[in-house]
């Protein structure tokens, strides 16, 4: 492991990646994507329910593996359980999934129906940032699935989007339109705080106040959403595979900031500023452990890829799986057993600052998966000795070992929190009229929130960083000490 001061806290905003959540329209890093001499199709009479692979040459990988890496989104158990099914075939005849394959085979994976493209709307509370004709910003809870996949088809956040725009169906932009297309109702950037939140948006323009009615093509578009393809008022960008208007994604228990397209050109925009690694992202993460007296921050450097043995795991890895992963951290608040770090991405790999902080002996607090423990108020005053707590652990515990933590946590009176202290706390992009930067702050859930003010009276002694911090904690932290 590298760990570093940051060398250049001063680089300039353009030049700083944001964080790693990908745009939806990029590969996921994570898949090895290299050539196989392969041809993949689709069996059009199956609607793309089929998919069929030639290979050109030999491949020295198992069937199970082959098909996997070749399928973005479906897990390898996933793939098992197709194989063990039937529902793949190598030149026509069932096969295992231990199969080796060669030049010339012909594999047919048989897909299970995706999941519907409508989305019923859902009364689910949605804490709203900041809202214009281009796009909407969140501050996302915990518990909470961006959007429908073929085991959550319902309380997403695109289902509570879909609510929102139903009860606001009279002012809802033409979608579909270009900023040319009508009036801009974007204004010079100036700072800007919603009605009802504390201080939460930071050079964001105003939102519109006197919005036009829908135009004739708006209630087109309105009556082809109601038909159910994608969700009214959001971007048609990636309705196809129901997500419509998701730029990028946060795990189900990552809170924060979240940006989602509404306008189709906001979408373009937007994304390709997270594709470039040109939008600037922060979290905060309560980690358990104290740092030395004298470290303010540093570069952790160690390549992460899926865990060997661990379903649905990652772990740093130096073979030929593991792919550059680099995390700035800085330590913005000092408690009795835990410290409050603020974190930057520079590259973006799945779980990465979990998996970072884990291998830095400071795993995140609730973490149970990388090697956090439940928080409740006896943890408070008696901080435990996590199982990720030895640096350069590649996996803390087992996971039977995580299923008995996660089963006994509900059954605790004091508990605080069982899900990652983990926080999406700004995100800074161009916005796509104005061409200006805004900045927007989530303020911390509950409960993160009550936990972070009940250790701010708990602190201890230790220098913290001045330097190149990007969240303003008056902001993310409104009720602190």
């Amino acid at each position: 492991m590298t760990a570093r001061p940051h060398d250049n806290p001063d680089q300039p905003e353009s030049t700083r990646p944001s964080e790693g959540d990908a745009p939806e329209d990029a590969i996921d890093p994570s898949q090895d994507n290299d050539d196989t001499g392969l041809d993949g199709s689709e069996d059009e009479e199956s609607e793309a329910l089929v998919r069929r692979f030639e290979l050109g040459r030999d491949s020295d990988q198992r069937l199970d593996v082959f098909i996997q890496r070749r399928l973005r989104g479906v897990s390898r158990h996933q793939v098992q359980k197709l194989i063990n099914g039937g529902g793949v075939t190598v030149n026509g005849k069932p096969a295992k999934r231990s199969t080796q394959l060669r030049a010339g085979d012909v594999v047919e994976v048989v897909l299970p129906p995706p999941p519907s493209k409508y989305l019923e709307p859902e009364p689910i509370p949605l804490d709203i940032l900041y809202e214009d004709d281009g796009f909407i910003v969140v501050n996302k809870q915990a518990n909470l699935i961006v959007h429908p996949a073929r085991s959550h088809l319902s309380g997403t956040l695109l289902n509570a989007l879909a609510y929102h725009f139903q009860q606001n169906s009279d002012h809802v932009t033409d979608v579909g339109a270009t900023y040319e297309d009508e009036e801009s109702h974007a204004h010079d950037a100036g700072d800007f705080s919603p009605p009802g939140t504390p201080g939460d948006t930071q050079n964001a323009p105003p939102r519109p106040q006197h919005p036009k009615p829908p135009s004739a093509r708006q209630q087109r578009i309105k009556k082809s959403r109601q038909k159910g393809t994608g969700v009214w008022g959001l971007s048609s960008v990636g309705a196809d595979e129901a997500r419509p208007g998701i730029v990028h994604r946060l795990d189900k228990n990552t809170t924060g900031v979240m940006v989602v397209a509404k306008r189709d050109e906001a979408h373009w925009k937007i994304a390709r500023q997270f594709e470039d690694r040109s939008t600037l992202k922060a979290y905060l993460a309560l980690v358990h452990g104290e740092f030395d007296a004298k470290d303010v921050g540093g570069c952790i450097d160690e390549p992460i890829g899926k865990h060997p043995t661990i379903r649905e795991a990652y772990a740093v890895r130096r073979d030929r799986y593991g792919k550059d992963s680099v995390t700035l951290y800085r330590v913005r608040q000092r408690f009795k057993g835990y410290t409050l770090l603020e974190l930057e991405l520079k590259t973006g790999r799945t779980h990465q600052i979990r998996v970072h902080l884990q291998y830095l002996g400071h795993p995140i607090a609730g973490d149970i998966v990388y090697g956090g423990e439940v928080i409740g108020r006896h943890e408070l005053d008696h901080p435990p000795t996590p199982a990720g707590a030895r640096r350069f652990l590649t996996f803390a515990r087992t996971k039977a070992e995580g299923d008995k933590l996660e089963a006994e946590a509900p059954t605790r009176d004091d508990l605080i929190i069982a899900h990652p202290c983990l926080h999406a706390a700004m995100l800074r992009f161009t916005h796509p009229a104005t061409s200006q930067p805004v900045t927007f702050t989530a303020p911390l859930h509950e409960p993160m929130l009550g936990l972070v003010c009940e250790l701010q009276q708990r602190p201890v002694d230790g220098a913290v960083a001045s330097e190149g911090c990007w969240v303003d904690l008056d902001r993310a932290i409104p009720f602190s000490a």
